[in-house]
């Protein structure tokens, strides 16, 4: 009798412990699609900002960067100085006709 009370004892442990598992790994998809759904406006406005053509001046000035093999901060900064000095082009060709 001994025996057998204990093995339903083991078995109802078991399946106690069994039930915790499986209920806490069917809440884990659920919370990974809620990121998801706030994920998805981030890409938009990605893609929003990529709609935007590119001006010659800038890609030429990418173009710049990349062969100096600038990155970061001084990337950001060298575009900026030439992207400066593509402006007063213009603005010179467009004042000199």
């Amino acid at each position: 009798m001994t025996k057998i009370s204990s093995l339903i004892t083991a078995t109802a442990v078991a399946s106690l412990l069994l039930m915790g598992a499986a209920s806490a790994q069917t809440a884990a998809p659920a919370a990974k699609t809620d990121t998801t759904k706030t994920e998805a406006p981030k890409t938009e406005a990605k893609a929003k900002k990529a709609e935007k053509p590119r001006t010659p001046g800038s890609l030429e000035c990418s173009k710049q960067a990349d062969e100096k093999g600038l990155k970061g901060k001084e990337r950001k900064k060298f575009r900026k100085a030439c992207m400066k000095e593509v402006a007063e082009k213009e603005k010179a060709a467009t004042g000199a006709k």
